[in-house]
Formats: C-alpha cells, sequence, structure tokens
C-alpha cells in the first residue's frame, strides 16, 4: 500500500471517530425528548399574546432546545449506574464508554449556563428564570431527589417537560398567565399515564435497577388504576384553552374526540390488562400530545395569515 493511500485512510478513521464523538454528545441531548420540547416551546410562543422578531423567537427556541439538551446531559451523568444496567439505556454513550461522565456533566452544566445566559440577555429575564427552573427542576428535584426514592417520580418531575410552553409565552409576554399555566398542565397531566403505559412493560428493567416506578413499588394493577383516573383528568384541562378563548372551535372538537379516544385506550389497558395495549397506549399518547399543539399552532398561525 502507497504512502498516500496510508494517508487517506488514516484521514478517514479519523474523519469517521470525529462524526461518532459528535453523534455520542449528541446523544446526550437526548435528541427525541427534545424534539417535543421544542415544538411545544415554539406553540407557547405562537399561541402568546403579541409578536417577537423573529430573531429573537429563533433565539428563544434555542435556548428551550440547549437547555433540554444540557439537562439530559448531566441526567445521564447522574444515571449513568442504572442506565448501564437497563436494556432500554445501556447503549446511551457513558456506560458505553464512548463519553466519560465527566465531559458530559461539563457539556451538560456549560450548556445550561449557556442557554439560559443567552435567553436573559436576548430575549427576557422572565423566560430565563423559567428555562432555569425547568432545568434545575429537571436535575435536582427529578433526577437526583424523587427517581430514586417515590413512585410519584414522574408525577411531580413531569412539572419539568411541561415548562417549555410557559417559557415559549413568557418569551413573548415577559410573564405567566392562567392562559399559559393551562398548557403547562396538559402536558403535566399527560405525563404520568404516558410513562406509567411505558413503565407496565418495562416494569422488571426498572425493578432490576431499583427505580421505585409505580408498576414496582403498588403493582400494575394500581397503575392501571392511577393511569386511567390520570387520562379522565386530563379531558377537561385540554379543552379549557377553548373555553378560555385562546383556542377555537377547531381545536374544541379535535382536542375533545382526542381526548376522549386516550380515555378509551387507558381504559382498555386497565380492562384487558395485556402489553399490547400498554405498548399501543404509549405510541398513541405521543402522537396524541403532538396532536393538540399542533392543532393551536394551526388556529393561530391561520389567525395569523387572516
Amino acid at each position: 500500500m502507497s504512502d498516500t493511500s496510508l494517508v487517506n485512510e488514516s484521514i478517514e478513521t479519523r474523519a469517521g471517530s470525529d462524526l461518532a464523538r459528535v453523534s455520542d454528545y449528541f446523544a446526550l441531548l437526548k435528541p427525541r425528548v427534545m424534539s417535543l420540547v421544542v415544538f411545544t416551546g415554539f406553540v407557547g410562543l405562537v399561541v402568546a399574546p403579541g409578536t417577537l422578531h423573529p430573531v429573537l423567537a429563533f433565539t428563544a427556541l434555542l435556548c428551550i432546545a440547549v437547555g433540554a439538551g444540557a439537562s439530559g446531559a448531566i441526567n445521564m451523568w447522574f444515571d449513568a449506574d442504572i442506565d448501564a444496567i437497563m436494556e432500554r439505556t445501556k447503549d446511551r454513550p457513558i456506560p458505553a464508554k464512548r463519553v466519560s461522565a465527566n465531559e458530559a456533566l461539563a457539556f451538560g452544566a456549560a450548556l445550561s449556563v449557556a442557554s439560559v445566559t443567552l435567553m436573559g440577555l436576548a430575549v427576557n429575564y422572565m423566560a430565563a428564570a423559567l428555562l432555569a427552573l425547568t432545568i434545575a427542576f429537571y436535575v435536582f428535584v427529578y433526577t437526583m431527589w424523587l427517581k430514586r426514592r417515590t413512585p410519584q417520580n414522574i408525577v411531580i418531575g413531569g412539572a419539568a417537560g411541561a415548562f417549555p410552553p410557559m417559557i415559549g409565552w413568557a418569551a413573548v409576554t415577559g410573564d405567566v398567565s392562567m392562559e399559559s399555566f393551562v398548557l403547562f398542565a396538559i402536558i403535566f397531566m399527560w405525563t404520568p399515564p404516558h410513562f406509567w403505559a411505558l413503565s407496565l412493560w418495562r416494569d422488571i428493567d426498572y425493578a432490576k435497577a431499583g427505580i421505585p416506578m409505580l408498576p414496582v413499588v403498588a403493582g400494575r394493577e394500581a397503575t392501571r388504576r392511577q393511569m386511567l383516573l390520570y387520562s379522565v383528568l386530563l379531558f377537561p384541562v385540554t379543552i379549557m384553552p377553548y373555553f378560555m378563548g385562546y383556542a377555537g372551535l377547531f381545536y374544541g372538537i379535535g382536542a375533545t374526540v382526542l381526548s376522549g379516544l386516550f380515555v378509551v385506550m387507558t381504559f382498555q389497558v386497565w380492562f384487558k390488562k395485556d402489553e399490547g395495549s400498554a405498548k399501543r397506549l404509549f405510541a398513541y399518547s405521543i402522537l396524541y400530545l403532538f396532536l393538540l399543539f399542533a392543532m393551536m399552532l394551526a388556529e393561530s398561525l391561520v389567525k395569523t395569515v387572516a
């Protein structure tokens, strides 16, 4: 093999290694979770009364995305020991030894500070304060305190994932209102049945890692009852934007149909007591939340164009 071929092979190997490393750092940000966070934050920004310069709107969404990713990186640093045990998470960058724990912590901490600082300087201090609260709540309250100590970890910790539409709203208005709190409440009430549907067919994994998810501590039957309760309570919360006047008839009808189906599918989980119904509910719950916020977004965009 010629010297030129050896050099080219070395360059290609190094480039491939660099791309793999970038991919691992991106995985630390939990991109699938981040995408939903950014979308709900965007809806909060668009639905809020008033306007925001497109550059500032983009900056606000970037800060929400980076802040969410930072939380994910710190979460992976703290949970590296249990991630190595669970089948669902054992191939994450830290347990797979592709990124060191210290690197992940430094990465997450730097992104946290950068996202909050930029939000405060470029957008407004209220949005920055809510973003800082979101990161702190996810890291300190959920990850470090609740997750390994109580079966209510998802219930209380779900607040962290519910803040983004409030942050988007605050980016435009500079404050927090009852309307933005309802957006928060929709995600907050949606989170328990969503995650418990996953835990019903991952309970052995959670038990092995010593995480007191509700099915592990209270059993599957109690979990199914709690899921049904939350889905019924979620129903009226989802249609409140229509009755409060910042979502229209299209959203009102759509939310009623989608939420009714959510209750029916949760009832099936309780009645059938099989893994398949829990998996279907988990998959639907993701689509459900996306469609709820997409309908609000569509109505707001139509009003803007009209």
